[in-house]
């Protein structure tokens, strides 16, 4: 409800005075449709009434269009936008309404105008359209239909994969972290819609090409659509008292999920774990609510992670409450170049808190929340409103987490047919990224990809030392 109450609230804020997308498709002519580009979002969601009255003809062409002059805007700074760019925007609309070889619908030219505001913005933000937005809520809940795989898209249209989702097509076929799709059916990405070719009926074949780090030329792989019903949550015991859980990716269900494995294990272990491996590689994020929930599962107290913004509804803290599920056993995290948002907030939570060793590689370095913000027309924006900060106060943003015992991938799996390193699948290499404040640290290097079975080994032999340094500490009362 907390989250919801938050999203309601900052929607309600940036959107609260926008006109309708219909009332936006008359033909623009200046002064009136300069003012109404002037208008910004209110910083208290109150928006000054009032007529609108044309510029005065002497005005400086440089000057600031005051809030005054526009009755939307919020009576702030930030809300004054140069005459002079106000006139240039109006003089390109005209020029491809009057001259463009083609004609060009106003609905379609002013859609191209708002996706354009978001789009250099950073690689996260977006315009979503309605199928998109059905899309984007469909794959938090868990079950679409599709290949099942998390991507970005680049400024060139061709589709970075964060992370394909365990047990799905694409997972199967074997797309890795770190490939480009540049073709979809033969079609070069440049003329297919982004990434709604990818979706289809369950039963559907669709194939894709793919660039690969360590391949000389694209190669295809082919694959069946099927409705993606994404398990989030998968467990195991690796020896007896020593657990193993899997988190692929963060959804509305996932902090329950967990909590009812972790206890299924613990019953299985006789009543008490020894310890837990928590597996985080190649999980793209997700929900942040999410990672909360099950770091609170793993905490006795202590902070989790704090958002911070430019308006004060988009800071929030998140702490602990008590109860630590694994009544203390040491926890191990296991991450690499593919663990990425959310998975970087629990990452974070554990080790500042003192509650888990990170072993693995250097995480991908999204440290930014997005928002959101769903349209009249059912369209949406996601924005992004917010950093976020681990509970010491650090920022993960473009410099990822540098675990603490670090593992190198295993060179059986290193052929040209295998996954390669995720060197490249990092924040701080996406074009137009949001600046970090460590990310031109000193050494600062890409993490790996981590595929196999043996980092799991070696995190169990990392939480074994743990077991057995606690075995023999002196007991403690909290």
């Amino acid at each position: 409800m907390r989250r919801l109450f938050h999203v309601l609230l900052l929607s309600a804020l940036l959107l609260g005075k926008a006109p309708p997308l219909a009332a936006q498709t008359g033909p623009v002519e200046p002064p009136a449709a300069a003012e109404d580009a002037a208008g910004s979002l209110p910083a208290d969601g109150a928006a000054e009434d009032g007529e609108s009255a044309p510029a005065p003809p002497d005005r400086d062409a440089d000057a600031p269009v005051p809030a005054s002059d526009d009755p939307d805007a919020a009576d702030t700074r930030a809300s004054k936008v140069p005459l002079a760019e106000i006139r240039r925007y109006v003089a390109v609309y005209n020029a491809i309404k009057e001259a463009y070889v083609d004609p060009v619908d106003d609905r379609a030219l002013m859609q191209s105008a708002i996706v354009g505001l978001l789009l250099d913005l950073d690689p996260h933000s977006a315009y979503l359209d309605r199928a998109q937005s059905e899309s984007f809520e469909e794959q938090t809940s868990g079950a679409y239909d599709g290949i099942g795989v998390e991507l970005l898209q680049q400024p060139d249209n061709t589709l970075k994969v964060i992370a394909p989702i365990d047990g799905t097509p694409a997972a199967r076929a074997g797309v890795l972290a770190g490939d480009t799709i540049v073709a979809i059916d033969g079609r070069p990405i440049a003329q297919v819609e982004g990434m709604e070719p990818l979706r289809g009926a369950s039963g559907s074949r669709v194939t894709i090409t793919v660039v690969r780090a360590g391949q000389d030329k694209p190669f295809d792989l082919s694959m069946v659509r099927e409705t993606i019903k994404v398990t989030s949550v998968r467990s195991r015991m690796l020896e007896p008292g020593y657990a193993y859980v899997r988190i692929s990716t963060f959804q509305a269900d996932t902090g329950t999920d967990f909590r009812h494995q972790v206890d299924q294990l613990q019953e299985r272990a006789g009543g008490r774990l020894q310890g837990l491996v928590l597996d985080l590689r190649s999980n793209p994020g997700g929900l942040l609510t999410a990672a909360v929930q099950v770091a609170d599962e793993l905490l006795e107290r202590g902070g989790i992670v704090s958002t911070r913004g430019r308006i004060a509804v988009s800071d929030s803290r998140f702490d602990a409450t008590p109860g630590d599920r694994l009544h203390g056993a040491p926890v191990v995290v296991l991450m690499d170049a593919g663990s990425a948002s959310a998975a970087e907030v629990l990452a974070g939570a554990l080790r500042d808190n003192g509650r888990a060793r990170l072993v693995g590689s250097r995480s991908f370095g999204k440290g930014s929340v997005q928002t959101v913000l769903p349209l009249d027309n059912g369209d949406s924006v996601k924005l992004t409103t917010a950093r976020y900060y681990t509970p010491s106060g650090r920022s993960i943003q473009a410099s990822g987490i540098v675990p603490d015992v670090e593992l190198q991938p295993d060179p059986a799996l290193m052929r040209p047919d295998a996954p390669a390193s995720l060197g490249e699948l990092s924040e701080a290499i996406l074009p137009g990224h949001l600046q970090g404040e460590d990310e031109d640290g000193e050494g600062h290097r890409a993490g790996s990809a981590l595929p196999g079975e043996q980092p799991i080994a070696a995190a169990l032999a990392e939480l074994k030392k743990l077991a057995a340094a606690a075995a023999t500490a002196p007991a403690t009362t909290h």
